[in-house]
């Protein structure tokens, strides 16, 4: 039995398919596999910072999760390792991949170069559908803002794997979403307090230079609002929750698939 998109249903940027595997499934109804919604779900977990940087993946406690087998655990581990959320330690497990705050700053380098890039296909090109997407977009960040902390870290890190997406490039689309994933990691790692809450007015500057067409301005304002979002990192010590507790909340959206 597998997960089934049902036709007009919302489709996340965190989609399986859409982490360097291509564009959305062209027909609706396309089904998602028990080892893809699990991956999703921990994909999740780990972005919205409910999972932290180096909190172990036991394949047993993933099974009892999500009531699924421990193959299937081990399957979707093993894609997050490709995607550089998962550190895979040989005779140990696996592990949320915890990276260092040297190499965190390198991984927001790069992603900066890699916005602006997105910031440069998109400017003066976006369709009217488009505009209003992003529009609409902006407008879910500006309601949570301030209200669910959680909501808003998804919101935030989707609106830049939105842009990357709009600008058709699949090999673009792949980068952007890796270190967009793990720039969620570094700050959950040495991130203030709310510092994922990434700033709402930013998003609509970028999105009004975007729809004028000054492609400088856009760049501008993208490695300005980047810069901000790496300056906000704190070193802070995390408290370790249970993992069975921790997945209940992702387990329960998938209830009821068969292993």
């Amino acid at each position: 039995m597998s997960i089934t998109r049902s036709k007009g249903a919302s489709r996340s940027v965190n989609d399986p398919t859409a982490k360097g595997k291509g564009p959305p499934p062209a027909e609706a109804g396309t089904a998602m596999s028990r080892t893809e919604a699990v991956q999703e779900a921990l994909r999740q977990a780990i972005i919205e910072q409910r999972l932290q940087p180096g909190a172990k993946l036991p394949e047993d406690a993933i099974g009892d999760a999500f009531g699924t087998s421990r193959t299937i655990a081990r399957e979707a581990l093993g894609r997050l390792a490709v995607e550089g959320l998962v550190e895979l330690k040989p005779n140990r497990g696996a592990f949320v991949a915890n990276p260092s705050l040297d190499e965190g700053r390198d991984v927001f380098v790069v992603r900066r170069g890699l916005e602006r890039i997105v910031t440069e296909c998109l400017a003066g090109r976006l369709k009217a559908e488009e505009i209003r997407v992003l529009r609409d977009h902006v407008a879910r960040e500006q309601e949570v803002s301030g209200h669910n902390e959680v909501e808003s870290i998804r919101l935030a890190g989707e609106f830049h794997l939105l842009l990357a997406r709009l600008t058709g490039n699949h090999v673009l689309v792949r980068y952007v979403t890796e270190v967009v994933s793990r720039c969620s990691l570094i700050l959950a790692m040495y991130g203030r307090p709310h510092s994922s809450d990434c700033g709402v007015s930013e998003h609509g500057e970028i999105v009004d230079a975007l729809i004028a067409g000054d492609a400088a301005r856009a760049c501008h304002l993208m490695d300005h609002h980047l810069a901000a979002v790496a300056s906000r990192a704190l070193l802070q010590e995390k408290a370790e929750r249970d993992i069975r507790d921790v997945l209940a909340p992702y387990a329960a959206r998938i209830r009821g698939v068969g292993a």
